[in-house]
């Protein structure tokens, strides 16, 4: 059998990548055409794909609906940072929803996006923007803005230096002017956004920092821009920042 290339090992790497990313949090299951549609590819290509991951268990099949396997679960759970801060993090994350009435999420910074690793819902949504192990990028959000606030120079230059996604017509799309939005965030504690993200949704963050000040995750509390005052409820949000940042630094000194 001939050995596959470099390029179309990539290749079959973003195929399944795009498979997994089809997936929604909210999902029941997913025959193979709607995986199809969802990963933009040839309904042939998922079947073969799905095939593959169910004998190895990263997929389960029932019947025509496919389903996120359990092998998944057992390897997200080696992975000591997002599991040590989600431990950590959903008593404080309930609070916080329970002080606001909205949902609240936990996120990394991962390259130039955001990965969100925990979220306590609030008000019922029509279409929740976020789910776990989903993406957005970290110049357009709350949560992003206020990890980057607290980053090394060199880590914002990185992600500053490309060309910034412009998701709405109120997104910072220009370097200079986020940099100089970065600047107030650390001042503050906190980074707010209105419909920077998505139409319709405000969202405001703090970051969570270890023992050295360095950030390791954020914080948020997002809605819909009727029911959100991002300042206002700023305060609760640095609080529980804050909480996380201390347990965070005793758990490890532990």
């Amino acid at each position: 059998m001939r050995t596959a290339s470099w390029n179309e090992s990539v290749s079959v790497l973003d195929r399944v990548t795009a498979v997994f990313d089809a997936f929604g949090e909210q999902d029941e299951g997913l025959g193979v055409s709607e995986l199809a549609r969802r990963a933009n590819l040839p309904k042939s290509t998922v079947s073969r794909i799905a095939a593959d991951l169910v004998a190895q268990r990263f997929l389960d099949r029932d019947g025509d609906l496919l389903y996120l396997g359990i092998r998944l679960f057992e390897l997200g759970q080696t992975v000591e940072q997002p599991r040590t801060l989600r431990r950590l993090a959903l008593p404080v994350m309930s609070e916080l929803r329970g002080i606001t009435g909205q949902t609240v999420h936990l996120a990394v910074l991962e390259g130039a996006d955001v990965v969100f690793v925990a979220i306590v819902r609030g008000q019922p949504t029509a279409s929740p923007l976020a789910r776990i192990g989903g993406r957005l990028p970290a110049h357009a959000t709350a949560l992003g803005k206020a990890i980057l606030a607290f980053s090394p120079s060199t880590e914002v230059n990185r992600i500053t230096s490309g060309e910034l996604e412009k998701r709405t017509p109120h997104t910072i799309s220009d370097p200079a002017l986020l940099m100089r939005e970065l600047v107030g965030i650390r001042r503050l504690g906190a980074a707010t956004e209105k419909e920077e993200c998505a139409v319709g949704r405000a969202c405001t963050a703090s970051p969570i920092l270890d023992h050295g000040g360095v950030p390791v995750a954020a914080i948020s509390v997002a809605g819909s821009i009727e029911d959100l005052d991002p300042d206002r409820v700023a305060p609760a949000v640095r609080a529980a920042a804050m909480t996380l940042s201390r347990r965070l630094s005793s758990d490890r000194g532990a």
